[in-house]
Order: structure tokens, then C-alpha cells, then sequence
């Protein structure tokens, strides 16, 4: 599976996402009437490496990361204890090959924010993540809904 591929994949599974392309990767935001000013990150797919992000090596023939973001409690449920946050250029404190292709791991800079990864997935691979996808896609749903301002119905009730 292509990045491309991927990326079509996503955006025929999941309503009201946006693509912006930006820090060498595309990030989907889920901004459904673009009432935010970028939206909520969903996911990434990221083809190169950049001078802070060198981890998964990134710049090897038809090599990408897919990372998204599924909460404590899931990330904790697949990986145990959450990283610390690493230093600037630096990657989280974990024994992980981040190199390695078609393996879920905990994203190698953003795993203390409960980010996972995974290198090059083939078809079955995004399959068998789907319900992971499906859980980032029901907070950023939330996340989304929290922050929209409150309309002036919504205003007089709390009143």
C-alpha cells in the first residue's frame, strides 16, 4: 500500500477531514464545516525525515509512517507505561526498533502523547488497526464538538 493509497483510504472511511501538508507529512484534521482554524489532528503520514525527526529512517525507497493518536487508556491498554517527554531532536525512551516496517509501536517523538506508528502498513495491517483508527476518530469527533463556540441558543439556556 502506497502512501497515496493510504491516504484515499482514510478519506473514504472518515467524514469532514482535511489534508494539509506541512513538517514534511500530511496531517489529517478533522474540521467537517471548517469552523476551526486547522481543525482536530486525526492522523499523519510522514515520507521523509526532517533534523528533528530522524527515528524510523524514513528516507529508504517506499518507506512511511502512519501515526495517529488513540488516548491513555488505549495506548496504555497496547504499550503499558507512557514516555516521558523527549528533548527537542530526541525520541521517546523506549527499547523499540523504529525502523522496523508493518509493526505497531508507540510513535518514536510524540508516544507521551499517546501517538502510535506504524511503518509502511500493507492493506491487512490497516484492516486490523481499523478499530484504533475508529477510536482516533471518535475523539477527535469530541475534541471537535468541545471546542466550537456556543451558539446564542446555547448561551440564553445557560442563562
Amino acid at each position: 500500500m502506497t502512501a497515496q493509497e493510504l491516504e484515499n483510504w482514510i478519506l473514504n472511511h472518515y467524514d469532514g477531514l482535511i489534508v494539509t501538508n506541512a513538517y514534511r507529512e500530511r496531517s489529517f484534521f478533522y474540521n467537517p464545516d471548517r469552523s476551526l482554524p486547522k481543525g482536530v489532528y486525526f492522523a499523519t503520514i510522514k515520507e521523509s525525515h526532517g533534523p528533528n525527526d530522524k527515528s524510523s529512517n524514513l528516507d529508504r525507497d517506499n518507506v512511511y509512517r502512519l501515526s495517529l493518536g488513540v488516548g491513555k487508556k488505549n495506548y496504555q491498554e497496547l504499550f503499558g507505561a507512557i514516555p516521558k517527554r523527549p528533548e527537542k531532536g530526541e525520541i521517546v525512551d523506549l527499547e523499540m526498533n523504529f525502523t522496523e516496517l508493518q509493526k505497531l509501536m508507540p510513535h518514536p517523538i510524540y508516544a507521551w502523547l499517546n501517538w502510535i506508528a506504524i511503518l509502511s502498513p500493507n492493506i491487512e495491517n490497516v484492516e486490523m488497526i481499523k478499530h484504533l483508527f475508529d477510536i482516533s476518530y471518535e475523539k477527535v469527533t469530541h475534541s471537535f464538538q468541545k471546542k466550537q463556540p456556543l451558539t446564542f441558543s446555547q448561551l440564553a439556556k445557560k442563562a
